[in-house]
């Protein structure tokens, strides 16, 4: 086997290093803000670290305004968001890649165009639709515009047609039917890209602004991106507490990449035919 030149494998080393730095830094300064006491932030003077340490500002932040509230909110959206949009797409992906009915691809072709139209095109059309349903400021207004996912459908579709048709043969011959077969033979096969899909739409709806934004009209009913914009104007020039208030809401997600980093790999690889 040919081996990498030292010099290419220092170089590669260092590169990674090096961006690695510019991705942590931001988040090591905005840490490192929130720790200190408000008026150390508008001083002359910079100091990389806090003279005096303190949570005062996360104190504060959790205590003022609705941030645990917001921080529910996101929570809830997320994860409905997330458990509807798999069982959406894999149920989509299963028709499209193993039944047979008329229509089938132009179907398929029309849900990929979607993929072309930019979220902000159908702000207008979909809260309208919302508002005729009375589901604006609430929960279902928020989910049900987030839950279909074209590229969520086509990764899924894409590894259904790599799994043999043998196995969907012999479900069916047993007497399974469609759903039970989606459920017992193609979902045990393909954990980890509904994990890594999962995953990636979690932190999709958690960090969603423009949509809420849009939808909520009470403080009670925002989300923690939206949230954070109001928490500004309760805090003017705080930036103590706005950074500690940012990185309440970026630590859940933050949390669960972290905790599921493995499967989203290896969803990742499965998903582009590569092996870990």
């Amino acid at each position: 086997m040919k081996t990498t030149p030292l010099h290419w494998t220092v170089i590669a080393i260092a590169s990674a290093l090096g961006l690695a730095m510019l991705w942590v830094a931001p988040l090591l300064w905005a840490l490192s803000t929130s720790l200190r006491p408000e008026y150390e932030t508008i001083l002359p003077t910079l100091h990389l670290l806090p003279q005096r340490w303190t949570v005062e500002a996360f104190t504060r932040t959790l205590g003022a305004g609705n941030v645990p509230r917001w921080l529910f909110n996101s929570a809830l959206v997320a994860l409905a968001v997330t458990v509807v949009t798999m069982a959406i797409s894999l149920m989509a992906a299963f028709a499209f890649s193993q039944l047979r009915f008329r229509g089938r691809n132009a179907l398929f072709l029309l849900s990929m165009l979607a993929l072309l139209l930019p979220f902000e095109a159908l702000l207008v059309p979909l809260f309208r639709t919302m508002n005729g349903l009375g589901m604006i400021n609430t929960y279902a207004g928020i989910v049900l515009p987030q839950v279909v996912s074209p590229m969520v459908i086509y990764v899924f579709r894409q590894f259904f047609d790599a799994v043999p048709h043998d196995f969907r043969d012999a479900a069916l011959l047993d007497g399974a039917s469609p759903l039970r077969v989606l459920w017992s033979v193609y979902l045990p096969m393909s954990g980890n890209i509904v994990w890594a899909m999962a995953i990636v739409t979690f932190i999709a709806a958690w960090n969603n602004f423009l949509w809420p934004f849009i939808i909520v009209t009470s403080s009670d009913m925002m989300t923690i991106p939206l949230g954070l914009t109001q928490t500004y104007d309760a805090f003017g020039v705080r930036y103590a507490q706005l950074m500690a208030a940012a990185l309440l809401g970026a630590f859940p997600v933050a949390l669960a990449y972290i905790v599921f980093q493995r499967r989203v790999t290896q969803g990742l690889l499965a998903a582009t035919g590569l092996k870990g």
